[in-house]
């Protein structure tokens, strides 16, 4: 019970900033991926070799993603002290509403990626 109340608490603060344009940061967890094609924002992606992130399918607004706010957003997180600053370029649509899906170099600027998850703190800026 209680982690589905976090749950719900991460879900409004995140949708919070989606309806409202300020920020807030989200504690939740982050995963990578390495897939090459077309992202959510209707451009070319490569997740193996460029930094991008794609965030949460709770956070998209409008039918037609390619012409969501999202897409001029980035999303700055943190991990262990570090932090990075990457492009929102596509969408997870298997993502809780705290937690994103970064690319494999971005992932790697974090934490080891034989990890697979990792604990973040993130904001879109």
């Amino acid at each position: 019970m209680k982690s589905k109340v976090l749950g719900a608490l991460a879900s409004a603060a995140v949708l919070s900033f989606a309806f409202s344009g300020t920020a807030s940061a989200v504690s939740g967890t982050a995963s990578y991926y390495n897939d090459a094609g077309y992202g959510a924002c209707g451009t070319r992606i490569n997740a193996a070799t460029e930094l991008l992130v794609a965030a949460p399918a709770a956070l998209w607004t409008t039918p037609n993603p390619n012409n969501d706010p999202l897409c001029r957003k980035s999303i700055r997180v943190t991990h262990n002290g570090r932090t990075i600053t990457v492009p929102i370029k596509d969408k997870c649509p298997s993502c809780a509403s705290n937690k994103i899906d970064l690319s494999q170099p971005a992932f790697a600027r974090l934490a080891d990626t034989s990890l697979g998850i990792i604990s973040v703190n993130w904001e879109i800026v």
